[in-house]
């Protein structure tokens, strides 16, 4: 067991002295079990249903104390987690689909819960341990920030249906262009320039479908990375597989996260108990591959600024692939330490390695490929 710095006031300490007094790192499950007879009733339901399976699930007649602390405090190790999911005792009592007389603001939790969440007692965790605090605030910000960029370029340019036609819609200091690719920031800002209302219209619908309740299981700092880095991966991916081209749009965010979603429902369908489920991806890949086809239309429609074509659609793979390798893994492994799972470095070094080569790729095989790029806007 992990080892950890203890006031001699604390709680813990007091707990181990009583519990496991010889340090051995174990407390017995007839001592764990004493434990929850005297303070069963001051925990939430369901994280007492959680302790007694824990108890329940240990055939050597001891539990991990760490396990015991990382579960009051709410961060659960893999131990713990494992310890439940092989354990021989199943959860009794009712799903939590099943509970009735809950306020508005619990039925949402509860909604968001079996939404993104494939095992019961993740859903129970959630459930229990939400607390709003923070709020979604990435994904909701992302998008009231794009939407204000797309209205402003709309007022300037007089025009919000194919904004991207303009003729002064490529000078906008945002958007990723080949001639412009060491200005490092366009690789980012590019996600905050849409080609027009269609193509914000069904990026914002989409992230927020997804992102927002997404955002309030995992945290903001494990989307916005999934986020972030599909953002990245779409405007490398077409330095490097479409090289010509300028790209504009949140697809490659949006890709992400919603392929991380879809792919991690399919690897756990069992499982996921959200209603019409079937139907609900279908919609969702349709959007998807109308977006991705109005992208591929726009591509090799004639360009309004020859001889620049119209922005790329390699974004959107790029997004995809970060969603169904770097997302998936943030998505299955709901309050687990990611730095604990083999495929999340794999799948992280894959990424850096992309990342550097496609540095590399804009600093040296334009020049050496001799590439006839269009004029700077």
């Amino acid at each position: 067991p992990e080892s950890h710095s203890k006031s001699p006031n604390s709680p813990e300490l007091g707990l181990s002295a009583e519990f496991d007094p010889d340090n051995t790192g174990y407390i017995s499950t007839e001592k764990f079990r004493s434990l929850l007879q005297r303070h069963g009733s001051e925990l939430d339901p369901h994280k007492l249903e959680v302790l007694l399976a824990l108890a329940d699930s240990n055939s050597e007649g001891r539990i991990c104390y760490q396990d015991f602390v990382n579960l009051m405090s709410n961060k659960r190790s893999n131990s713990f987690r494992q310890a439940i999911l092989q354990g021989n005792r199943r959860l009794c009592s009712k799903a939590l689909l099943e509970e009735t007389g809950l306020s508005l603001s619990q039925r949402l939790i509860r909604h968001v819960a079996y939404e993104t969440l494939p095992r019961e007692i993740d859903r129970k965790w959630y459930y229990d341990s939400y607390t709003c605090c923070p709020p979604p605030w990435f994904m909701i910000t992302i998008t009231i920030v794009e939407v204000a960029f797309f209205l402003y370029n709309g007022v300037v340019l007089d025009r919000f249906v194919l904004q991207v036609s303009h003729p002064l819609y490529l000078k906008n200091a945002l958007l990723y262009h080949p001639q412009l690719r060491a200005q490092a920031w366009r690789y980012l800002t590019y996600i905050f320039m849409h080609a027009g209302i269609e193509h914000l219209g069904l990026n914002v619908v989409l992230q927020l479908l997804v992102g927002v309740p997404l955002e309030m299981v995992h945290g903001a700092a494990r989307i916005s990375f999934v986020y972030v880095a599909g953002v990245v991966a779409g405007s490398l991916a077409v330095s490097v597989a479409d090289m010509r081209a300028p790209v504009v749009g949140s697809s490659g965010g949006v890709y992400a996260l919603v392929s991380a979603h879809l792919a991690n429902i399919v690897m756990n369908w069992s499982g996921m108990k959200c209603q019409f489920k079937l139907l609900r991806m279908a919609v969702a890949l349709i959007c998807m591959s109308f977006e991705f086809g109005r992208a591929v239309w726009l591509r090799f429609h004639p360009s309004a600024y020859p001889p620049c074509p119209h922005p790329s659609f390699m974004a959107h793979l790029g997004g995809v692939m970060v969603g169904i390798t770097l997302g998936v893994i943030i998505l299955r492994n709901y309050e687990q330490r990611l730095q604990d799972q083999t495929l999340w470095w794999i799948f992280l070094s894959i990424y850096v390695i992309f990342v550097l080569f496609a540095i590399f790729w804009n600093i040296f095989a334009y020049s050496l490929l001799d590439l006839k790029l269009p004029p700077p806007p």
